[in-house]
């Protein structure tokens, strides 16, 4: 075993039997570097990463090998879920040199954690226009030996160039109206009309684009942003990429129709989509939208659920296809011969039709990934409830994929706000309890009482490993979601001590924002991105959860950093929609009002239920709901409900928008009206 025995990263723990000597990133690591004057080799990855494992079984389980870098380098591994703070800086430095980025990411550095050359995934000999390993470590060794003044200098260029391009809020006003209009017309342009999704292949869910459209048609009435939100939500659902037997999504499709998925299925995606697709059926009372949130959220509580309530980070791609070998997508493809062994000849024939399995396959090796594809061809609903049943029996019996067990704060942030939601909506209480533990589960574990979080934790015990922003402010997101659903004003107060950490220690005294609070451990660059990549980015995120907080507390610190954050969203509006699409939302949300929504009665009375499930079921963008019982200004555990009595003796329901109130209501519809439904 190497150093990384001892670590809690299910990643890092799958290289500590490598020979190669591997450290985890330490202090102590860059020192042995220093000591030995040898440079750095630094592979950053995650335990669902096909080509990680690739790589790995190639070049870090060869004795040869490893025997050779251990000799002329420090190795370092690093878990990117882990540490998104060193994987930002060096991925930004990877992408500006090669153009490409992506994982394995592997990088050389000097002792004193300056990049000199880069690369990602290089196989053990060359290979399709690709150096081999051995290659790369040989010529990066001697580089070192013989023109060490040469790879100094190429390092503290780069290490410049990073430091310039911190991000400064010269305008921090927030977009217009007017000025969200260029994002709806560049992703109309971009809009894939034929299969749904933005751009070809690879396509990846674009899940805060679709949060976007749907709040731009609610707002405006855009008929084009409901058809394009719509268009791809069903594509996605009919295709490879969504498990048509065990519900919940994939990483991405390789192609551009939605067919063949890389088939690891991560926290985050599903928690976002879940969202998604309860959303849209919210909107537009689709039955498809319904199953598909419903699925997915159960696929969320059976299969990523550990044993302390939190959510594991994901389910790897790979898994033994029956014969002893690891193989991409072995537990989810099927034959026309498998479907036969699972269901008998006649049966089998409906499935192949209805799924989309053939002789050819859609895969490798003649298998197919199911698809739902011609849904009016399914008279016999019976038939294919039963059909998915066996066929899920039958996969249950194969060898499952791996799962990192890592719990990841920001990620179990996103799905506590999208099973409280899910579970309100569609009257499943043991969803909204399942968003309790978790929430209960960060509480305990991953925060402390001045409203500092831990990133990670596995098996219950905390890692050791700093929060970013993007855990502050989706656990702030989840706990403010959560609130709405349960009327228990603590929650509320949690998310208060994330987002009062926020503006003190990872907001700048312009409004900028940076990934990393201002007292983590320093690295070559202080990481600050605001776009969006598989989820919100911090920046977009914090301006969500500070203006959900604002409204439901009246507090003007907090909504003058919300505004002050998306003042860099209304400059990337009509550039890069696609990569800013939480942004362009939580704009949504503020042009909105926000439309805050106080429900007050006792908890026990239908009245009140009716009255908060109303508000919860409103499609206005900026809606905030808080309920509760009524009484005294200073009793009231959340600050919008505070002043609001009963009416005549009843439950009522208090409609504010941009510091003007309605007149409050106990009738159910005349709420639905003040709410635009």
């Amino acid at each position: 075993m190497n150093r990384l025995a001892g670590v809690t990263s299910p990643y890092l723990l799958q290289h500590a039997d490598n020979p190669v000597d591997w450290w985890p990133w330490t202090p102590e690591a860059f020192e042995e570097a220093r000591r030995r004057d040898v440079p750095i080799l630094l592979s950053v990855g995650y335990a669902a990463c096909h080509w990680c494992h690739v790589m790995a079984h190639e070049s870090f389980e060869d004795e040869a090998m490893a025997a050779y870098l251990n000799e002329h380098f420090v190795a370092v591994k690093v878990d990117r879920e882990e540490r998104p703070d060193i994987d930002a800086v060096y991925m930004e430095a990877v992408q500006a040199a090669t153009g490409q980025g992506g994982w394995p990411m592997t990088v050389f550095l000097t002792p004193k954690a300056e990049p000199f050359y880069f690369g990602t995934y290089f196989p053990p000999e060359p290979r399709h226009g690709m150096p081999g390993f051995r290659q790369v470590l040989e010529g990066v060794a001697a580089a070192w030996r013989d023109r060490r003044d040469e790879v100094g200098e190429v390092a503290q260029r780069i290490v410049r160039d990073l430091a310039g391009r911190s991000l400064r809020m010269t305008d921090a006003r927030p977009p217009s109206a007017e000025e969200l209009h260029p994002a709806l017309l560049e992703l109309t342009r971009d809009f894939d009309a034929v299969h749904g999704g933005f751009g070809g292949a690879p396509k990846f869910p674009p899940s805060m684009v679709l949060e976007f459209l749907l709040r731009h048609h609610v707002r405006t009435g855009s008929e084009a942003a409901l058809e394009m939100a719509q268009a791809t939500c069903e594509a996605m659902a009919r295709g490879g990429i969504y498990d048509q037997l065990g519900g919940g999504f994939a990483r991405y499709s390789v192609d551009a129709r939605w067919t063949v998925p890389h088939f690891e299925k991560m926290l985050y995606d599903n928690a976002l989509l879940c969202r998604v697709y309860a959303h849209l059926w919210r909107a537009t009372g689709s039955v498809m939208a319904r199953r598909v949130a419903l699925e997915t959220a159960d696929f969320l509580v059976r299969e990523l659920r550990t044993a302390q309530g939190g959510f594991a980070s994901a389910l790897d791609a790979d898994s033994d296809d029956g014969s002893g070998h690891h193989t991409e997508g072995a537990y989810y493809v099927w034959t026309p011969d498998q479907l036969r062994q699972a269901l008998g000849e006649a049966d089998a024939q409906d499935a192949a039709d209805w799924f989309g399995v053939t002789e050819e396959g859609t895969f490798e090796g003649g298998a197919s990934v199911l698809q739902l594809p011609d849904t009016e061809r399914l008279m016999d609903a019976t038939k294919l409830a039963s059909v998915r049943d066996r066929l899920l029996r039958a996969r249950d019996m194969r060898p499952r994929p791996g799962r990192d067990d890592k719990v990841v704060a920001a990620w179990n942030g996103l799905a506590i706000a999208a099973l409280a939601e899910t579970g309100a909506y569609f009257d499943r209480p043991d969803l909204v309890q399942a968003a309790v533990d978790a929430a209960d589960l960060l509480v305990r574990v991953h925060m402390d009482f001045h409203g500092r979080l831990l990133r990670t934790s596995l098996d219950g015990t905390a890692g050791g490993h700093a929060g970013v922003l993007e855990d502050y402010a989706d656990v702030a997101e989840g706990f403010l979601a959560l609130s709405q659903v349960t009327g228990e004003g603590v929650w509320v107060d949690f998310a208060g001590l994330l987002l009062n950490t926020v503006l003190t220690h990872f907001t700048d005294a312009d409004g900028a924002l940076y990934d990393t609070a201002d007292d983590a451990e320093t690295l070559i660059r202080r990481p600050q991105d605001p776009t969006d990549s598989a989820t919100p980015s911090g920046w977009t995120a914090a301006a969500g959860a500070l203006l959900t907080y604002a409204a439901l507390t009246g507090s003007d610190p907090h909504r003058e950093a919300a505004e002050q954050a998306l003042g860099l969203v209304r400059q990337l509006a009509g550039r890069a929609p696609r990569f800013i699409g939480w942004g362009l939302a939580v704009a949504e949300a503020l042009l909105d009002g926000p439309r805050e929504v106080a429900v007050v009665g006792p908890p026990e009375d239908p009245a009140t239920r009716e009255l908060h499930r109303t508000a919860l079921l409103s499609t206005a963008p900026g809606l905030v709901v808080a309920v509760g019982e009524p009484g005294p200004a200073e009793d009231a555990e959340v600050p919008l409900l505070a002043g609001r009595p009963l009416l005549d003796g009843r439950p009522a329901a208090y409609v504010c928008r941009r510091f003007t109130c309605a007149a409050p209501t106990s009738d159910t519809k005349a709420l639905a009206a003040q709410l635009g439904r």
